[in-house]
């Protein structure tokens, strides 16, 4: 294994070399005190390194993953952008903002297209951007540790990441239900919804990359994500999952979310606050205390992203995050939040019925000035 960390820049990126002479590329994000938070720096020595590893004939593979066991990733640096949209000023684009989303996503879509098989190995929390380094990996791998959420909805935000897209691909409404509760799931729950495609134990992980450098690679991207497949399903062999709420609940939460009337699905899924199941219970306090706005752009963009492709989710998303940094909520969220820390925003419209369809659409608006930033997606 070659590794490099860069001077101030908290990401390890190395080689693992393998017995057919082929090389594994491998990140490794290494921000511990912030949960692996991604910043610009971060995101501009990834994705470059993915472009050239998708391109090299000897690298078959890349595996991405975070120092120690607490944390893959727990989002974007957020207090960052807030500094952003402070020092941009009320109704004004944060250039800084601007660029980050536009960086992050066009990483994330990379990641989705790669042309190689990619290993995330997703243990312990996982949110927001997280789940976006996870998501479009070919091997998604939880762990009995891992917590994944999309609780973007709680700060004045929405599923973004290609979090529109991702979750309304999910069966039975459960996207709907995940994106306006932020509700936590575990490594079975990832299992049922496709978010994880393998669960192995946290202690597991050396076992693998031991097992990638002894094995010969073909260089075929099929064959090779095979071999993979079948590294992994001996190393999970006999992993028990933990009890999966989602699956135990799906037939009750489609239910609750579905229909095109969402005041009529908040109000169902508030009622869930008294229900005596706790992560039921949870969920329904989440969607009481949400940003009334991140709930109506959530349920628009998702009704939206079935109808699109990934590249064009992509871009209403950047234009819908820009939009969330001119607009009251955002910022207000992470500074309830994460700044002052008193846990009261103060939402603008305080309730859902007062979030009208021309608010969604003005969180939409382009806001690049001439080309979008990510019009070359395809």
């Amino acid at each position: 294994m070659t590794e490099k960390m860069h001077h101030d820049v908290p990401v390890r990126i190395g080689t693992l070399w393998t017995a057919s002479g082929h090389l594994f590329g491998r990140v490794t994000l290494d921000a511990p005190d912030s949960l692996n938070a991604l910043t610009m720096a971060m995101v501009e020595h990834i994705d470059p390194q993915l472009e050239r590893w998708a391109v090299d004939p000897k690298v078959v593979g890349v595996i991405i993953d975070a120092a120690g066991d607490k944390a893959f990733c727990a989002g974007g640096d957020i207090v960052g952008l807030y500094r952003s949209m402070q020092n941009a000023g009320a109704g004004n684009v944060p250039a800084d903002a601007a660029a980050f989303f536009a960086r992050e996503y066009r990483m994330d879509y990379r990641i989705h297209r790669y042309p190689k098989p990619v290993i995330c190995w997703a243990t312990g929390i996982v949110m927001g951007g997280g789940i976006g380094l996870l998501a479009g990996a070919s091997h998604r791998v939880a762990t009995p540790t891992s917590r994944m959420a999309m609780p973007e909805v709680g700060i004045g935000l929405y599923p973004d990441v290609g979090g529109s897209w991702v979750l309304s691909k999910m069966p039975g409404h459960i996207g709907m239900f995940l994106g306006l509760t932020g509700a936590s799931l575990n490594a079975g729950d990832a299992r049922y919804v496709g978010l994880a495609t393998h669960a192995v134990h946290a202690g597991q992980r050396g076992m693998l990359l031991e097992s990638i450098a002894q094995a010969c690679w073909h260089g075929n991207a099929q064959a090779d994500a095979n071999r993979i497949d079948g590294l992994l399903a001996m190393l999970g062999d006999g992993q028990e999952l933990p009890p999966s709420p989602l699956r135990e609940h799906a037939a009750r939460i489609a239910g609750l979310v579905d229909g095109d009337d969402l005041a009529q699905i908040v109000t169902r899924l508030r009622a869930l606050a008294e229900d005596p199941d706790p992560w039921l219970a949870k969920a329904g306090r989440a969607v009481a205390g949400a940003s009334p706005t991140s709930l109506a752009l959530t349920f628009a963009m998702q009704q939206r992203a079935r109808r699109m492709t990934l590249a064009e989710v992509f871009r209403m998303e950047w234009q819908a995050s820009i939009g969330c940094c001119v607009h009251h909520d955002f910022p207000e969220g992470i500074r309830a939040l994460l700044i002052d820390k008193d846990k009261q925003p103060r939402w603008q419209p305080a309730t859902l019925d007062a979030v009208t369809a021309e608010l969604v659409d003005a969180h939409l608006a382009p806001r690049h000035g001439g080309v979008h930033p990510l019009a070359d997606l395809s």
